[in-house]
């Protein structure tokens, strides 16, 4: 059966790198519908889809929502079997699309592929996409692993091919974590707590120049790195279950803040409690569907323990 392939791309500000990467998504993804969704914007980006890319699917959202919600709209208007999430600031090389199909062949349990990343940062070119984790000192830890091809533990949002279907399943990104970070981990986290499987490809190759990306451009280390630590504390109170871990995290909580203020790391205690504010919204949203998994946070995490 022949599975076709919807591309995502959400954009915010981000019309030159758009005019840049899009030419290659277009000429290395024949035959995929293409869908970029705009976040809000406030250049020129959606005059500019309008008048030089017209076979571009584009869709506008009037406010500025966040990574999530923006990538869960242009999936909920895909037409394909197969959904890839590429970040407008990533250019597909020629032949990748196939390597990442050819695996979704007669598995079932697939829930995406992961692609080798060549992040272009301060003039070098760092291989990326393949992660595992561990839970330390009450924390969930990811790590980055070898990008030789295998099993990963998360898929990223912003160069992946998802199966659809579960995609929806699973109710895709979680808004929660807005405005980014963390959504992608919390996913393949979930889809794997399914019983579902999530794998990397190292032939199958993108350059990401992160630098260029909206994120990078519009936002100051302190408010990124606050972000990722509010992220952080909300993947735990949402995802972790085993009575251990939890029992860790909860001991180790006044440790990690007592330190932090002796330390000066405002951004840990900030990203603390802008988590907490979010609480009512986790008990609110609270995932129904997590009854249906079949793997445990230490079947999962033993899997990719630090040799």
């Amino acid at each position: 059966m022949v599975q076709t392939v919807s591309v995502v791309i959400p954009n915010y500000n981000g019309r030159a790198i758009l005019e840049k990467n899009l030419p290659y998504v277009l000429s290395n993804c024949i035959d995929c519908e293409v869908i970029v969704v705009d976040d809000g914007s406030t250049d020129e980006s959606v005059e500019f889809l309008k008048n030089n890319f017209k076979n571009v699917n584009l869709i506008t959202q009037q406010k500025n929502h966040g990574f999530a919600y923006t990538v869960n709209n242009g999936v909920s208007h895909a037409k394909g079997d197969l959904v890839l999430l590429l970040n407008s600031d990533t250019a597909p090389r020629k032949g990748f699309l196939k390597y990442l199909k050819d695996h979704f062949i007669n598995n079932p349990d697939l829930f995406a592929v992961g692609i080798a990343d060549d992040s272009h940062e301060s003039g070098k070119i760092i291989v990326k996409g393949r992660g595992g984790a561990t839970f330390k000192k009450g924390f969930f830890q990811h790590y980055a692993l070898p990008p030789t091809s295998g099993k990963t533990l998360w898929v990223s949002g912003g160069s992946g091919l998802y199966d659809r279907k579960k995609f929806l399943k699973l109710h895709g990104f979680d808004t929660v974590y807005r405005p980014f970070y963390w959504e992608d981990i919390d996913l393949s986290y979930r889809a794997q707590k399914r019983g579902f499987q999530c794998v990397f490809e190292s032939k199958s190759k993108v350059d990401h120049y992160h630098e260029e990306g909206a994120i990078k451009k519009t936002r100051g280390e302190d408010y990124i790195q606050t972000i990722s630590y509010k992220n952080q504390f909300i993947f735990v109170w949402k995802n972790i279950t085993d009575p251990e871990y939890v029992l860790k995290h909860l001991l180790y909580l006044p440790i990690h803040l007592s330190s932090s203020l002796i330390k000066g790391d405002w951004a840990f205690v900030k990203g603390f409690f802008k988590a907490a504010l979010q609480i009512p919204e986790l008990i609110i949203n609270y995932d129904q569907d997590s009854e249906q998994n079949n793997k445990s946070d230490r079947q999962i995490l033993n899997e990719f323990q630090k040799k």
